[in-house]
């Protein structure tokens, strides 16, 4: 029975350090390994279209579709503090697990182009959020704000400018 006793406190106390550990958001991409891609669709006129991910490791992969200096794809490696900053960035706008939602805006502008960000995990699960990139006002001029920035922060901001090629339609 002696032997128990202090066997009893050890484990109430490795559960009791366990309790002060730091629990990782929920929802949170940078503590759950998730690549997070922002895509940029189309507008009435000239716009960039393009997608962007981002590894845990920091690697940025870039796909330029219409209207950049690059099309086609590229990668660089920006690092793991900028995945980090991007993951806590953005976290205030990701919804639930698994579930898709559109970031309100206070007057929605359709002509300008939509972003679309998307947290995939390791097991290939998307959670995916929308916002018009005109949005005036209310949670989605924020996360817009954010996302225009995007490109300078993560080293891609000559490949995705916009560029107009002789016969290219607008879209």
């Amino acid at each position: 029975m002696r032997g128990a006793l202090p066997s009893s406190l050890a484990l109430l106390a490795m559960l009791g350090l366990n309790a002060c550990a730091p629990m990782p958001h929920p929802g949170s991409a940078a503590t759950s390994g998730e690549t997070i891609t922002v895509a940029v669709g189309p507008c009435f006129g000239f716009c960039p279209v393009y997608s962007t991910s981002v590894a845990p490791d920091g690697t940025v992969r870039f796909e330029g579709q219409r209207h950049t200096a690059v099309l086609g794809e590229r990668a660089r490696m920006a690092g793991m503090s900028t995945y980090r900053r991007l993951a806590r960035d953005l976290a205030p706008f990701r919804p639930a697990d698994g579930t898709e939602a559109t970031i309100d805006c206070s007057a929605a502008v359709t002509d300008t182009s939509p972003y679309i960000i998307t947290w995939t995990d390791p097991a290939g699960r998307k959670t995916s959020a929308t916002v018009q990139s005109g949005c005036p006002g209310g949670a989605g001029q924020a996360l817009v704000q954010r996302l225009r920035a995007l490109p300078g922060q993560l080293g891609i901001a000559d490949w995705a400018k916009q560029t107009t090629r002789p016969g290219a339609s607008r879209g």
